[in-house]
């Protein structure tokens, strides 16, 4: 059901640093940041040639990512994104067996611009998937 990874996501309290960290010290190619207010993110994606790295950073209070960072202060990984060919198909399987889809279950716009979905931690050995359609 799933294919490749298509990033991993980690959470930062400072975008521009960590924009400078991989651009400047490990020399990799950034894109610029895009505000996803739906998502309560800022986001850049780091080039790599086998995946991506997604630096995310709060926006606004109410960001999920704020409160992650609350709990671990330095950042971390958040999740990470598998792709699928088609969402609904893989949240009907994934229910069926007992997995739980975040929020209300139905695919939202993520920054790519294709439909995600965010599957439960605790389902899958403490780790956030996000399942992106391609």
């Amino acid at each position: 059901m799933i294919g490749r990874l298509n990033h991993v996501a980690i959470a930062v309290k400072d975008l521009e640093k960590s924009i400078s960290l991989y651009r400047d010290t490990l020399g990799a190619k950034v894109s610029a940041p895009q505000a996803e207010p739906a998502h309560g993110v800022t986001v850049v994606f780091i080039e790599l040639p086998n995946t991506k790295i997604e630096l995310l950073q709060p926006l606004g209070e109410n960001s999920p990512i704020a409160k992650f960072l609350e709990k671990n202060p330095d950042g971390g990984m958040h999740h990470l994104c598998y792709e699928v060919e088609d969402i609904i198909a893989a949240r009907d399987r994934l229910k069926a067996t007992g997995a739980r889809v975040l929020g209300d279950g139905e695919p939202k716009i993520g920054a790519h611009g294709k439909p995600v979905l965010f599957l439960h931690p605790k389902d899958f050995n403490g780790t956030l998937v996000e399942l992106e359609q391609v």
